[in-house]
């Protein structure tokens, strides 16, 4: 049958998306509140890439993603527990929750995370102003909850955030069929998004606009929805990634990535079903691959190596590829197919940020480095405002590249020196042959 256009049924699986994306960085990770505030009026410069409801006032959806505010959320567990805390030590889930359910949701919460080994601090009411949203966006929105958490013995950061990754996965087979949703749960990141249009987000946030709030990178996405239906859930970022584009080979990646869940097994979690199911099949293309790309991170692989598993070059018509890279490519293609987009995609884990296309390359990223360590990229150029006499490098990615500022190491790596120390890690050619 053919449908009129006004009466197509919908499909969610094929939802798609274009956004607008970027991010801002200090070249050697020093924190401050003035990079935050760069980032969010980055993301206000990037408003006209997102869409508006009739109301005139709810937007598709708008977020930041930053390293944790330490410095903040230690005053927050003093003033909320009178007791004084290591910010080191700290994670924090960031809980979107039916108000109906709210109760019953932060118990199943709570018990989630005691079974994984985490010590729950304090519940933290996310400071915010509705009044400055859209009434569809009031009407839709969930309770918002900071779970302030640190392990419940010592351990290493690796070993706790694995912890916090089961306790998120636990929490989510239980309670996602009945709204309950985490926006992220680490030791290292924290998302802030919201049913919102750009300007709105520091607003709406009362986190954005303390002082004690510094970071010394930001994501940020305005989202633009094509015929998905905008959602709290779908805003973006999502926990390690934002995406601007679609992924056409979707279903495929569903499919094989579902056929290989049985044979999954992590040294973190000892009954390998506890990694099940890895994608959440009720979020939007970008948000799968999320999860996807969150499960490689967290089975040992650098967020680049991870990423070029995902998304590589077309590298089988490179004739100038090194051999290094080239076996690297090819050993790869046993364990993984590309997510084909259109797509550009912004990526961090809290010390590594950085962009890159899919094969395709065709979304635009453009990026530029200053003379004092300030690292930019957006989906146009303008969006991030910076004097022309800092700026001592700018260009664009293309199809397959990445750009990438490792703040622990204060470096910022161009394609080939990414893909060169990938090749380098493994001896990938003797285990091709």
């Amino acid at each position: 049958m053919v449908y009129p256009r006004s009466k197509m049924p919908y499909a969610p699986q094929f939802d798609r998306g274009g956004c607008g994306i970027g991010f801002v960085a200090d070249q050697y990770g020093r924190a401050s509140h003035a990079l935050l505030t760069l980032g969010t009026e980055s993301l206000i410069n990037m408003e006209h890439r997102g869409a508006l409801n009739a109301d005139a006032r709810t937007g598709d959806g708008a977020g930041l993603l930053t390293p944790l505010p330490r410095r903040l959320l230690a005053r927050e567990v003093e003033r909320l527990t009178g007791q004084a805390v290591d910010p080191a030590t700290l994670g924090v889930g960031v809980f979107f929750l039916k108000p109906e359910r709210e109760a019953e949701m932060l118990g199943r919460a709570e018990a989630a995370l005691a079974a994984n080994g985490v010590r729950l601090l304090c519940w933290r009411p996310v400071p915010v102003a509705p009044e400055v949203l859209g009434a569809q966006a009031r009407a839709l929105m969930p309770r918002l909850w900071h779970a302030i958490v640190a392990p419940a013995e010592p351990v290493g950061p690796v070993a706790f955030e694995h912890r916090l990754f089961l306790a998120r996965k636990a929490f989510e087979r239980d309670a996602r069929p009945d709204g309950g949703y985490v926006a992220s749960l680490s030791a290292r990141t924290i998302v802030y998004k919201a049913l919102a249009l750009a300007p709105q987000l520091p607003v709406f946030y009362l986190d954005l606009r303390d002082p004690d709030f510094e970071a010394p990178l930001v994501i940020f996405h305005q989202r633009y929805s094509t015929n998905t239906l905008p959602s709290w859930q779908n805003a973006q970022p999502f926990r390690m990634l934002c995406h601007n584009g679609e992924i056409n080979t979707l279903q495929g990646n569903l499919a094989w990535m579902q056929a290989r869940e049985p044979l999954l097994r992590a040294s973190f979690a000892e009954d390998p079903a506890a990694l099940r199911p890895v994608i959440d099949t009720t979020g939007s293309d970008s948000a799968m691959l999320d999860n996807v790309l969150e499960l490689l991170v967290h089975g040992g692989r650098d967020i680049r190596h991870a990423l070029t598993m995902l998304a590589p070059p077309a590298w089988e018509k490179l004739p100038d590829l090194p051999p290094a890279v080239r076996d690297f490519y090819a050993y790869h293609t046993g364990l993984c197919e590309p997510w084909d987009g259109p797509a550009a995609l912004v990526f961090s884990d809290g010390q590594t940020v950085g962009a890159c296309l899919d094969r395709n390359g065709l979304r635009p990223c453009r990026y530029l480095v200053t003379e004092d360590g300030l690292i930019a990229a957006a989906s146009e150029a303008g969006a991030v405002r910076v004097d022309p006499a800092r700026i001592r490098v700018q260009g664009r990615l293309g199809p397959g590249q990445m750009l990438a500022v490792d703040t622990l190491r204060g470096l910022v790596q161009s394609d080939a020196a990414i893909k060169s120390e990938l090749a380098a890690r493994r001896p990938y050619g003797a285990w091709l042959r």
